[in-house]
């Protein structure tokens, strides 16, 4: 049955790829882009992965959609296809051959590949059994998924970070500086139907609260279940957009000026790296949080949890600086026709 239900998904997920790659309307597109993000994530709790399920239904099916709509703000919903049409063939052939290459080199390397769940295969007999036998003792947390991303694998989620802090300050870099002004907003006004529905707006009420509270939940609870930085950072942002989306963009810059969050983007990534100096000075190795206290266990936790925590002040930073500079530019767009 299981099985079934994976061949289901992975139909789905051809289906809705192909659907994307065929329509002209943009706004169909970015609305099947976020099925496809919830394709994905039903297709990682089906594989018990579930902390990236998580990412991806936050992320993929949720976040992305709302930035593509921005973005369609800005650029127009439908592509212009009459006036180049003939150099689109042209470019479509080449993209065409090139896939297909790319494809078959692909297909020819995974047929060497061992087959999956092979317990001799090279997957199984390195690190991963490590991870398994050695993770309740050296870390001593349950989610083991939290102790390879935060500790066994510190360098790579310090990269991520890094990641993200430089994708939120490049595109900020493209936008105009009027979002960081503190003086009176630029927009005078947001043409929003959402701003006057009183039922959006109670119901708004009652669940934001609940999303940022859950967003904690999932910060501090990433130890001992599905969660952590990055998913808790992605739910507090969508927390703020939707506050955003409903009540505008003014007074968003308002509980939340653009120029705190810069600060809070880089301030998370400065905990992180602050976390492994400490590490060095306390006689350890850069992110050896075993040195952090009298005991190791203790040290794993306390580090774990820090950079955890600049890990998510970093991600929901730097999603809300995103969609502020992408509403600000929309809105700003509108104003002037």
């Amino acid at each position: 049955m299981l099985l079934v239900f994976d061949f289901i998904l992975l139909l789905l997920l051809v289906v809705t790829a192909i659907a994307i790659a065929r329509v002209s309307d943009l706004f169909a597109a970015v609305m099947l882009s976020g099925i496809y993000g919830l394709l994905s994530a039903s297709f990682f709790v089906a594989l018990d992965a579930v902390d990236v399920a998580f990412t991806e239904a936050a992320v993929g099916a949720g976040i992305f959609p709302i930035l593509m709509l921005m973005v369609l703000g800005v650029t127009g919903r439908y592509e212009k296809i009459a006036a180049e049409r003939k150099k689109a063939r042209v470019k479509n052939v080449a993209v065409l051959m090139a896939m297909l290459v790319t494809g078959g080199l692909l297909i020819a390397g995974m047929l060497d590949m061992p087959a999956f769940g092979d317990p001799d295969a090279p997957a199984q007999q390195h690190v991963n059994i490590r991870y398994i036998e050695q993770s309740p003792e050296e870390i001593g947390i349950p989610n083991m998924v939290t102790s390879v991303l935060a500790s066994y694998r510190g360098y790579d989620t310090l990269g991520e970070v890094l990641v993200i802090f430089t994708a939120a300050m490049g595109v900020l870099a493209l936008f105009s500086s009027q979002l960081f002004s503190t003086g009176k907003p630029s927009i005078k006004s947001e043409k929003n139907d959402m701003h006057e529905h009183n039922v959006l707006r109670i119901v708004s009420k009652i669940l934001i609260p609940l999303i940022l509270l859950f967003a904690f939940y999932v910060q501090f609870h990433g130890e001992y279940g599905p969660g952590g930085g990055f998913q808790a950072g992605v739910i507090f942002a969508a927390g703020i957009i939707l506050y955003t989306m409903l009540y505008g963009l003014d007074k968003a810059r308002q509980v939340i000026k653009p120029v705190v969050l810069r600060v809070l983007c880089a301030f998370g990534v400065f905990i992180y790296g602050c976390t492994g100096v400490v590490s060095m000075l306390s006689g350890g190795n850069f992110l050896d949080y075993s040195v952090l206290a009298s005991d190791a266990i203790v040290g794993q936790h306390l580090g774990i949890l820090v950079i955890e925590l600049g890990v998510g002040i970093t991600i929901a930073a730097g999603m809300i600086l995103i969609f502020f500079a992408f509403s600000h530019q929309a809105a700003t767009q509108l104003g002037e026709e």
